[in-house]
């Protein structure tokens, strides 16, 4: 089997007040991304998702929600289902998991981040959005460990800081940008892979 990969890949992690962060950075973004974009929302694990379909409404980009063993591609917006781990292969597909809860959240930002840094390495790109717990911080400090490129919403302009303050205070994080600047360091970042 012929193993597919990309030059990069982008995972992104929020929580509480991440859903008007997620729709600001998306909408910001080119029909000409190229980086496929892993997200982890928390949502409730008892109600249907909508997030797809709300953040595929104001975005140019195609956003679906994961399905076990779903393939990777060019511009794809892939988001976590309900009461699911999402991770990264090494086929360039998603696998779903419903292992033990990770700081009671499943998905877990942490997992989907160690995936990223584990198979991706270097060529992974991990951003901390807007939340109220520490999810992610653990996954960014893999990433950053990995050699990958490590960003935090500045806290100041994230509706709950605490999950990025946590990130910050991993001393893992290379950059803490607004959501405009996040917006601008991943385009530059696609830019310069095409």
């Amino acid at each position: 089997m012929k193993i597919r990969t990309f030059s990069s890949i982008i995972v992104i992690g929020a929580s509480a007040g991440g859903l008007n962060a997620l729709i600001s950075l998306l909408s910001k973004l080119p029909a000409k991304f190229n980086i496929p974009m892993l997200i982890v929302q928390h949502t409730s694990p008892y109600q249907e998702s909508l997030l797809s379909d709300i953040l595929g409404k104001r975005s140019v980009l195609p956003v679906v929600e994961a399905e076990d063993k779903m393939i990777i591609s060019p511009g794809l917006v892939i988001v976590a289902p309900p009461n699911y781990h999402m991770l990264l292969e090494s086929d360039a597909t998603v696998s779903l998991s419903t292992d033990e809860k990770v700081k009671y959240s499943r998905p877990s930002i942490d997992v989907l981040f160690e995936s990223a840094a584990w198979v991706y390495g270097e060529n992974s790109l991990g951003i901390i959005l807007s939340g109220a717990n520490d999810d992610g911080a653990k996954g960014i400090k893999e990433i950053k460990e990995a050699g990958g490129i490590t960003l935090a919403q500045n806290p100041e302009t994230a509706e709950f800081a605490l999950m990025p303050q946590a990130a910050i205070e991993t001393g893992a994080v290379d950059f803490i940008l607004t959501i405009d600047e996040i917006a601008l360091f991943i385009m530059e970042k696609n830019k310069s892979e095409n």
